[in-house]
């Protein structure tokens, strides 16, 4: 019997990893990103802030988000703003910390985390997951 995270076919699905200096904007996101998606056990979280509240980036609550979400198909981290950026590029170059395959996507934050997770809960793959998120920079509003 299928999983409730896996797809229809028994595949595992990918990861994500919204990573924002606010644990409130990062959850936020992720939980908006699910339910405008319609995927209630949508395999997204928020990795924000630091461990103390404060505001800030840290490795360790991005690397223990991006171990929750994997389930062997990959992670895909979206970030805030620059030192986000720095955190995520140097747990990737560290190349033991995150789950593998883990990629940093280019994307904005609440369009792709949207775009990204219906990607996801449809059996998208890694690449096709960050392309559809890293799409929503194209995204017009007027």
């Amino acid at each position: 019997m299928a999983g409730v995270s896996d797809v229809a076919d028994g595949s595992k699905r990918v990861g994500i990893v919204l990573v924002s200096h606010s644990k409130e904007v990062a959850d936020s996101v992720a939980r908006l990103a699910a339910g405008l998606a319609g995927v209630p056990d949508a395999r997204v979280a928020g990795a924000g802030g630091l461990p103390d509240g404060g505001l800030g980036t840290s490795e360790e609550l991005i690397v223990e988000a991006a171990h929750r979400m994997d389930e062997g198909a990959g992670v895909a981290l979206l970030v805030d703003l620059g030192s986000a950026v720095l955190t995520v590029k140097a747990l990737l170059a560290e190349g033991d910390e995150l789950p593998d395959p883990a990629r940093l996507v280019d994307a904005p934050l609440v369009e792709g985390a949207v775009a990204a997770v219906v990607t996801a809960a449809g059996g998208g793959d890694l690449a096709a997951v960050a392309s559809a998120a890293e799409e929503a920079y194209t995204y017009r509003k007027l």
